[in-house]
């Protein structure tokens, strides 16, 4: 359960990236009671946060119109709670979510007391200790110390140098200008300029390590969008299983819930989508297919609709009444 500071933060985050928000939505987003949502609001103006009601029957939220964040006043206790609220929204979060937190924290980290500062690189360290082991299936989280420091070298259209390691397992030295920190459905990516193979490319950022500033950016280097670069890059890249799905939902229901970055999708008529669907594993698959509220059939391969069926059979056996409860 979030705490009254960390739900405070991500209401300002989540009011920040769009027009205008729902009591309903907010409390679904945040998982917590509509109470709850009107009771932090009127906390929030009491900060000084210009945050206006819209009436009506479909009426909610929305930051006040050219309203301006009042100065925060942070000892160093609230600091580090903050950036640690923080960095979790950055890891955890959806896209518009995720970037404002990350863009949040590189401001903060800026100016963080050196107690504090201290503080949040023995959390760091820790988190990371705690994540996967290296070598494992790469689909955990970035390490946070590296996701801001990257996050901060696009910020500064800084040059800079990393260590990088590949699916394959192979470790290289890459020299990059980095454009953006891109946030999908998974993971965090870099999109950035490779100096060394001279073209774009995207990083899986829990792959990058050692993160050295080397100068800075070249200002007549053409830009690129990289949210598309990282998109395509993705689904070029090959995965490990493959899976050929069926859903009984029209294309674009599907599409809205099911991203490219993961699946490929065709219409088969008006009220039902065919998918290829990549991930890192069989049990990754069958797991990713059961949290959609879609009715769906894995054509292709058999494991995974094996353990589609083995994990439906477990839930029911679980949840009968002849179940061990």
């Amino acid at each position: 359960m979030l705490s009254a500071s960390d739900r405070l933060i991500r209401l300002l985050t989540v009011l920040s990236t769009r027009a205008e928000w729902g009591g309903t939505e907010l409390a679904e987003r945040l998982g917590i009671h509509e109470r709850t949502v009107r009771r932090d609001i009127a906390k929030l103006r009491e900060l000084g946060y210009g945050i206006d009601a819209v009436p009506g029957p479909w009426g909610g939220y929305r930051l006040g119109s050219g309203a301006q964040l009042p100065p925060l006043t942070l000892d160093d206790d609230e600091a580090f709670a903050t950036a640690v609220a923080l960095r979790r929204l950055a890891w955890q979060s959806p896209d518009g979510e995720g970037h404002a937190a990350l863009s949040a924290l590189v401001k903060l980290q800026q100016s963080l007391p050196r107690r504090a500062a201290d503080g949040l690189r023995r959390f760091d360290s820790a988190v990371a200790q705690a994540g996967q082991p290296p070598g494992s299936p790469a689909w955990g989280q970035p390490d946070p110390a590296v996701l801001v420091a990257l996050a901060a070298a696009c910020r500064a259209r800084d040059r800079i140098r990393f260590a990088y390691r590949d699916r394959h397992g192979t470790e290289t030295v890459r020299r990059v200008e980095p454009a953006r920190a891109v946030r999908t459905a998974h993971r965090w990516y870099l999109a950035a300029f490779d100096l060394d193979r001279d073209d774009w490319r995207a990083f899986r950022i829990d792959r990058v390590s050692e993160v050295a500033s080397t100068g800075r950016a070249d200002p007549r280097r053409p830009q690129v969008d990289p949210t598309a670069l990282v998109e395509s890059a993705i689904t070029s890249t090959p995965f490990q299983v493959y899976a050929d799905v069926e859903f009984l939902h029209p294309l674009e229901e599907v599409r809205t819930l099911v991203p490219p970055t993961i699946g490929q999708h065709r219409a088969l008529g008006t009220d039902r989508t065919s998918t290829r669907l990549g991930g890192p594993d069989a049990r990754w698959l069958a797991e990713y297919l059961l949290t959609l509220p879609l009715a769906f059939g894995v054509k292709e391969p058999g494991e995974v609709r094996h353990l589609v069926l083995a994990r439906l059979d477990e839930l029911r056996r679980l949840n009968s009444t002849s179940g061990p409860w």
